[in-house]
């Protein structure tokens, strides 16, 4: 057995005790003992855990084999569809062992990309891969998860069903082709404030997820509204995304689902679409996001574990979640968990991160309601520097959407920011919460936060405390009885 992590996280991987009473939010008796162990020991072992799981955490090999796309058909200048070479090469090399499959310089047309295992996809630089912006392109169905709910939809641009050691490199582009006249066009608002054509869609798949309808039943595609994503390895292992630029997103850009050991590194995201989250691990475990750029249109990182009770009929977390060096730009949230998290969200890491834009709404959210429930817990931020956010540095949202509606109340315990510096922001927190839920132990060590403009709001908080903090404000006034002097 791997040795304890913490009081939570790695006692319930190998003992089962720590198993979340949904419909009260409570927890089992003997996770009640767990849970009263020395915090001050805990806040040690948290950060100590980083190196057992970053050990674990190792990009997968290939052989120094290149099937390049032109051989196989691929045709340069973006109007002769390059698909089927595409998918040739793919075979070619997955059959031969292994190795890369290369796309040169130039502009190369495409539908979907089905991965095959000890396949690494790789983008020369100067390569464009534009996807075609035709939804046909992406048919037959896949097994996929649309916004936390598993289904049979469109292909994701480019796809792993059940396969291992997989890769997506190189320095070129990955081109979308999403625009307000195609894919984005789902989720716009019609004339006279009429519902997105996607509304429908969701509204149905969201009823067979909460009936328990079988997800071979689930079937979307043509006819219906729901964007694939772009990048998504769903039950595979060893996964690399590495050096590429993507733009122009249909939605959310790397989605890996029910996938351990992933790897997503010096990735450059810039695509400002709805809902095009930068990187979303879904219910993985053992995922290391480092020296990425996000600049998108909403979540730079979201992690998630599936939506309401198609979450907990799946049952899987997220967990052991390394985000570092990382830059984020635009975006709803710097890292975010949530909200679709009724798998439970344990062991997350934030360490040397650069946030900044008057367009980021925050440094760190939870995002959470009464009807996805999940525990939410070791969630550590360190040496993250902040210039402008929008919001507040740290929000926890359990009013999200639905809010207090519904029976299975949502947890978030055993959150550290330390070193943690900003320069500009309206608040430093932001927590609203209800009754009977929990957000316990949110603690800041050894931080600063400057130019803050207005008071906190805390709704429902339970403990959060302070050590070593500064804060201070944008209007630097004198108290009525003490003169002050401000550095």
């Amino acid at each position: 057995m791997h040795r304890l992590i913490n009081r939570y996280g790695v006692i319930l991987l190998l003992l089962g005790v720590l198993q979340a009473d949904q419909s009260s939010g409570t927890v089992k008796p003997q996770a009640r003992a767990i849970q009263r162990n020395n915090a001050a020991q805990e806040r040690i072992v948290g950060w100590a855990a980083m190196p057992t799981i970053l050990a674990r955490i190792k990009p997968p090999t290939f052989p120094a084999r290149d099937f390049k796309i032109t051989d196989y058909g691929a045709t340069i200048g973006g109007t002769s569809d390059c698909t089927e070479a595409l998918r040739k090469a793919i075979e070619a090399c997955h059959v031969a062992g292994g190795g890369r499959v290369v796309v040169p310089p130039g502009l190369f047309l495409t539908g979907a990309i089905h991965l095959r295992s000890n396949v690494n996809l790789y983008v020369s630089e100067g390569a464009t891969l534009k996807f075609s912006s035709d939804p046909a392109k992406y048919l037959p169905v896949v097994y996929t998860r649309f916004e936390g709910t598993e289904c049979m939809n469109y292909s994701p641009l480019i796809y792993a069903f059940e396969q291992e050691n997989i890769a997506v490199t190189g320095t070129g582009t990955l081109d979308g082709s999403a625009a307000d006249e195609n894919w984005w066009a789902w989720n716009r608002k019609g004339a006279n404030g009429a519902d997105a054509l996607a509304r429908a869609s969701i509204r149905r798949l969201i009823d067979f997820g909460e009936r328990g309808v079988p997800v071979k039943d689930r079937v979307f595609g043509q006819g219906y509204y729901l964007r694939p994503n772009f990048i998504q390895p769903y039950r595979s292992r060893n996964v690399l995304i590495e050096g590429v630029r993507i733009i122009n997103s249909p939605m959310w850009e790397i989605h890996p689902v029910l996938s351990t050991n992933v790897t997503v590194r010096g990735v450059r995201i810039n695509t400002h679409g709805p809902n095009n989250d930068g990187c979303d691990p879904e219910s993985s475990r053992d995922v290391l996001i480092e020296d990425c750029t996000f600049d998108t249109g909403d979540d730079c990182i979201a992690i998630k574990s599936g939506r309401d009770n198609d979450g907990r009929r799946v049952g899987v977390a997220a967990e052991n979640i390394i985000v570092r060096n990382c830059t984020m730009k635009d975006g709803h949230g710097g890292v975010v968990i949530g909200s679709e998290v009724s798998g439970h969200c344990r062991n997350v890491f934030v360490e040397n991160c650069h946030m900044d834009s008057p367009n980021l709404d925050r440094a760190l959210r939870f995002k959470d309601n009464a009807r996805r429930g999940g525990v939410i817990e070791n969630v550590f931020m360190r040496n993250v520097e902040i210039g402008r956010v929008a919001e507040a540095i740290l929000t926890i949202d359990f009013l999200y959407e639905t809010g207090a509606a519904g029976p299975y109340k949502p947890v978030v315990r055993n959150v550290e920011l330390s070193n943690v510096r900003s320069a500009s922001s309206p608040r430093v927190m932001w927590v609203m919460s209800f009754p009977g839920a929990v957000v316990d132990d949110v603690r800041f060590v050894d931080c600063t936060f400057r130019g803050v403009e207005t008071a906190e709001v805390m709704q429902n908080a339970g403990s959060v405390s302070f050590r070593n903090v500064n804060i201070e404000p944008a209007q630097k006034t004198n108290s009525r009885s003490t003169r002050t002097t401000w550095p």
